[in-house]
């Protein structure tokens, strides 16, 4: 196996899990640099022509674009996208009416390979590289349908499993979550307590060698119908700051105590399940804290990066769909005895949209090959989230306008896109949040 920081892929060597899913696994980045950089930038054999950007490409979700992404890449996302085309567009009206998506979908996401992609086959992922989540991401935003939550199970749950889980607690939740029989969530927001995760007051107190949880949580993606949940707790209030006093937690769905509140209607994510979590007196046994006591903060700082990495692809996802469904749009539209596309302000919008969609594109594109190096550090995470959700609900909103009323309609895409848009500058931290980091870094004097 070749091993790129988090893309620990079998180079060469097929992966079993990916095997079974009819694919190859994908030879990681360190790999493929490697050997283009050993044929003097030209084409080899297994690559072919070299990979067009998605700047020349016919649309901007053309499968065998960008350069960071090889042939065996392509093959796993004509997988993706033929699982979201078959097993998720059919029934995502009605799961925007449920409120919830079937259990039945995430069972065949999980057979077909697409959750914890990521994750090492020796905790019992995948054993993907993070291009191939990438691929996931990216793929599901290209159908439209933001009720499934695998992006948060796969990619911001399960790798707290992994990187600090027990042994135990690995064997125990990862393979389980991988096929999809056990949904993942993770509970850091509280009424009082969004963006500054210092704030938290949810609180676990030892008894003997048990703990006592109490405290709620809100805005919890996946809560309704997660079987786990990583809950965010104060574990020390005489610590020298709420930084060294918070601890991370597996809290079982059937533990006394742990109640799920209602499903919470939003203007967006329709059939996203996103609910309030009550802890009332939860008994946990020692072996539900995650990782080391108190070293919770450090653990969610180290992990946040990723998240807001994933954030800011599926926005420029977002926004790549939104474009083609547009300019598809336009083209056929008539007004004044010819198609809206004629019109030269159309035209120049169109333009306008499709540099900006393009040059966040490139930035992503560096920011998933950094991560996939270890190389991607805060700062440069929050740049991307803040920058790709801003642009989102841009595109958003000059798609609607060039729609016209019909861009009002529930039964267009580009409405649901629009609704759907507007909680990215939120979560994963404000946008705010996300200035003031960056700041941090300009201003400073280390």
């Amino acid at each position: 196996p070749v091993s790129c920081g988090r893309c620990i892929m079998a180079g060469g060597v097929t992966c079993s899990r990916l095997l079974r899913a009819g694919l190859r696994a994908p030879v990681s980045l360190c790999a493929r640099q490697a050997r283009y950089q050993h044929s003097h930038s030209q084409p080899d054999e297994n690559h072919g022509a070299l990979r067009p950007e998605t700047s020349s490409a016919k649309s901007l979700m053309d499968i065998g674009t960008r350069r960071i992404f090889s042939p065996e890449h392509d093959l796993f996302r004509q997988s993706a996208r033929r699982f979201f085309q078959e097993a998720v567009v059919p029934h995502h009206t009605q799961w925007e009416k449920a409120g919830q998506v079937s259990r039945e979908v995430w069972e065949q996401a999980g057979k077909q390979g697409l959750l914890g992609v990521n994750i090492s086959e020796e905790h019992g992922g995948i054993g993907g590289d993070l291009l191939s989540s990438a691929v996931v991401w990216e793929e599901q935003m290209y159908v439209n349908c933001t009720g499934p939550g695998f992006s948060l199970h796969s990619d911001i749950v399960m790798p707290y499993i992994s990187h600090y889980g027990s042994k135990s607690q690995i064997e125990r939740y990862i393979p389980q979550m991988a096929a999809g029989k056990c949904i993942g969530a993770i509970a850091m927001t509280e009424p009082g307590a969004g963006s500054d995760l210092q704030g938290v007051r949810t609180n676990a107190k030892k008894d003997g060698n048990d703990w006592i949880l109490n405290g709620s949580k809100v805005f919890i993606t996946n809560g309704w119908m997660c079987d786990v949940v990583i809950v965010v707790a104060v574990t020390n209030r005489e610590a020298k700051s709420p930084a060294h006093g918070i601890s991370l937690f597996l809290v079982d769905n059937e533990m006394k105590g742990f109640v799920k509140g209602r499903k919470l209607e939003k203007i967006g994510l329709k059939a996203q399940d996103t609910a309030e979590l009550f802890f009332e007196d939860v008994r946990l046994p020692a072996d539900a804290l995650l990782g080391e006591e108190n070293r919770g903060f450090y653990y969610l700082m180290a992990e946040l990066p990723q998240e807001r990495l994933l954030i800011a692809d599926m926005a420029i996802a977002s926004c790549e769909f939104m474009f083609e469904e547009t300019r598809d749009y336009v083209r056929q539209r008539k007004a004044f005895n010819k198609t809206v596309a004629h019109l030269q302000t159309v035209q120049h919008k169109l333009a306008e949209m499709k540099t900006q969609i393009c040059v966040g594109r490139a930035f992503l594109d560096s920011c998933l090959q950094l991560h996939c190096e270890q190389r991607l550090d805060s700062s440069t995470a929050s740049m991307a989230k803040y920058w790709a959700s801003e642009l989102q609900n841009s595109i958003a909103t000059q798609g609607v306008q060039l729609h016209g009323g019909w861009g009002y309609m529930w039964e267009y895409p580009i409405a649901k896109a629009f609704v759907d848009s507007r909680v990215q500058p939120i979560y994963g931290g404000t946008n705010e949040i996300m200035k003031e980091l960056i700041a941090r870094t300009i201003v400073s004097d280390k």
